[in-house]
């Protein structure tokens, strides 16, 4: 398949004061025309700056301090002000997880969707309005003609995220960043939001980066999967084989953490102490402070990404199979 988006050693730094925080440390990651690839892990794991990254919204004091990220061959850490902007919205759009805090409450539905394709695209604005509707058909909005009219206050949370999605479609992008979109949806509505997601990349050919803490989301929806831990990928993988076999001793403890629904209740599994601080990375593996396998070669040196048998990569001293 031919190749979309490819990070290569990305780093981003906050420096606050005399301190710096390292939110994204070396990272790699690659995605194909039309693939799905999810990104999880805990709050503060660096998912969202992730995403933030690669449309180049990282705000001050943060920065990219090294690496690249390259889409469709060109580098977008480098590319100015200008340049980013009809990248961003156009053939990359970002789906953030409140809608009230992407839609503007005071302008209709029609007037938000219309300046962004007036925006991107010379178009007449009865032109504009026609792809209006035609991207609210393909998020399954009934009576698109009259929620043109309608204000956000006048849609449940689902419709509003439904109505994003469409946002986010209506330049035809390239590429999807969806960052928590189902955080603040029910369980049925978060099904729905997914199957829709599913479905649009399939028939549309995008591919789409999945940002949740949820294992259980990304593992009905993405080809594959990239456990962050601390700013850093500690497995990346065909999604079936991480579910069904995590590597990685993190990967394990936040697939244990997921309620059961067979069999007797249990209390929850849950991962001992927390995450380290950023501004302060103890030396060695970053999980070693609350590994159940630990050796005392995990407290002096950082373990690379190694290849297993199955095709997953993962960093991990004590985990065996690696080639």
């Amino acid at each position: 398949m031919e190749r979309l988006l490819d990070i290569k050693h990305l780093n981003v730094d906050f420096t606050l004061r005399e301190k710096t925080l390292h939110a994204v440390r070396d990272v790699s990651l690659s995605l194909d025309r039309g693939e799905r690839l999810g990104i999880v892990g805990e709050s503060g794991a660096g998912k969202s700056v992730l995403g933030f990254s690669i449309i180049n919204l990282i705000s001050k004091p943060g920065r990219i301090t090294g690496g690249e990220i390259l889409f469709d061959g060109k580098d977008l850490s480098m590319f100015s002000y200008e340049e980013m902007r009809r990248i961003r919205g156009n053939r990359i759009s970002m789906i953030f997880q409140d809608p009230m805090m992407t839609l503007n409450p005071v302008l209709t539905i029609g007037t938000q969707m219309k300046e962004t394709v007036l925006a991107h695209m010379k178009v007449s604005d009865k032109e504009a309005e026609a792809i209006c509707l035609d991207k609210l058909k393909k998020v399954y909005i009934p009576s698109p003609e009259k929620r043109l009219k309608q204000y956000p206050h006048e849609f449940s949370g689902g419709m509003r995220q439904r109505i994003v999605i469409a946002i986010s479609l209506l330049t035809n992008p390239k590429l999807i960043i969806a960052d928590e979109p189902t955080t603040a949806l029910d369980v049925t509505i978060q099904a729905e939001i997914m199957e829709l997601l599913l479905e649009l990349c399939e028939t549309e050919n995008m591919g789409l980066i999945l940002i949740t803490h949820d294992l259980a989301v990304v593992s009905e929806v993405t080809g594959r999967i990239a456990v962050l831990y601390a700013g850093k990928v500690v497995e990346i993988g065909p999604t079936k084989q991480i579910i069904e076999n995590p590597k990685h001793p993190y990967t394990q403890g936040l697939l244990k953490a997921l309620p059961q629904m067979a069999g007797d209740a249990k209390r929850l599994n849950q991962i001992p102490g927390m995450m380290p601080s950023l501004f302060d990375m103890p030396p060695g593996c970053s999980f070693e402070p609350r590994c159940e396998i630990s050796l005392d070669r995990c407290r002096r040196d950082v373990p690379d990404l190694i290849e297993t048998e199955d095709g997953v990569q993962v960093a991990c001293f004590a985990c065996e199979g690696g080639k």
